[in-house]
Formats: C-alpha cells, sequence, structure tokens
C-alpha cells in the first residue's frame, strides 16, 4: 500500500516538471535587457580632525556657582533686626485672604492661616516669609510689596496679592 501511495505521488509530481516554457525565458530575456542596474559612488570620506579641549581655565558648568561678584545687599536689603509679625511665619501660598473690616475709618483685611487662626492686617504690617509689607487693602485684594534675594546675593522687589477666598 506504501509503495502505490509512493507511486502515485511521484507519477503526480512528475507532471507538474519539464514543458514548454520558452515564452517565459524569452519574456524575461526581452524585458531585462533594458534595465541596467546603477549605483551611485559612496560619499568622499573627510579626515578625522582632532579637537584638543582646551577650557581648563573656565569655570565647570556642573557646579553651582553665583551670576556675579557683586556680593549681597544693596539698598533694597530688608531690616533683619526688626520684630516678626506672626503672619511672617507662613508662607504667602498658605494664607488666605477671607474679608475686610473698616474700624475708625482704617481698613483691616482679615488673613485665615493654615491652622484656621484668623489676623487682622492693615496697611504697613508685614505678611509672608519674603518680607511682604502691606501697601494696599481693597475690598476684593491685599497688596503686598516683597523683597527677595536673587541668586547673586543682591535683593529685589516684586508684588505679590492675595485674593479674596469666596
Amino acid at each position: 500500500m506504501k509503495r502505490l501511495a509512493m507511486l502515485l505521488i511521484v507519477t503526480g509530481l512528475s507532471g507538474c516538471g519539464g514543458g514548454d516554457m520558452d515564452d517565459l525565458h524569452r519574456f524575461v530575456a526581452e524585458t531585462g535587457k533594458d534595465m541596467q542596474g546603477k549605483i551611485e559612488p559612496l560619499p568622499e570620506v573627510k579626515p578625522y580632525e582632532a579637537f584638543t579641549y582646551n577650557a581648563f581655565d573656565l569655570p565647570d558648568p556642573f557646579k553651582p556657582r553665583k551670576l556675579s561678584t557683586r556680593g549681597g545687599g544693596g539698598l533694597l536689603a530688608p531690616d533683619l533686626n526688626r520684630p516678626k509679625e506672626p503672619l511672617e511665619a507662613f508662607s504667602l501660598e498658605t494664607l488666605k485672604m477671607v474679608g475686610v473690616l473698616s474700624r475708625k475709618g482704617v481698613i483691616q483685611a482679615v488673613i485665615k492661616t493654615p491652622d484656621n487662626a484668623v489676623y487682622h492686617v492693615r496697611k504697613g504690617n508685614y505678611v509672608g516669609q519674603n518680607f511682604g509689607l502691606v501697601t494696599q487693602i481693597t475690598d476684593s485684594k491685599v497688596t503686598l510689596r516683597e523683597i527677595v534675594q536673587d541668586s547673586a546675593g543682591d535683593w529685589s522687589e516684586r508684588t505679590s496679592t492675595l485674593n479674596l477666598q469666596e
């Protein structure tokens, strides 16, 4: 039985081979005769030029340093010897303005701290950790003039506000 199966397989496969394929060979020869491969030449390799690093006298960019050597201080330096007010213990971001009062013609802002304590401030009081002096109080905000130190050690002013929280 196995021999018969093998004989049938071999006979079937022999029928697939051979045959007349002259037309196929002719077609491939005619189609490929006009085609020629063209390879672009390789680009010219530039010779390596050595570079000597001579920046050893420049400052190391990975070490922290001051931007200038003028030294700290200046006319805007805060008075570090004055007594601190209670609201200077909190950063400005943690304080909330919750209201406004007027006593004897003096406008006061009501400030709430993170520990839910309530303080009244008026123009001239200090608020926040950046020596923030209250310069103006309106119905909707408290305006502060803060004195901050930059990376060179110099003092500069900036204006900040505490907006009314509803």
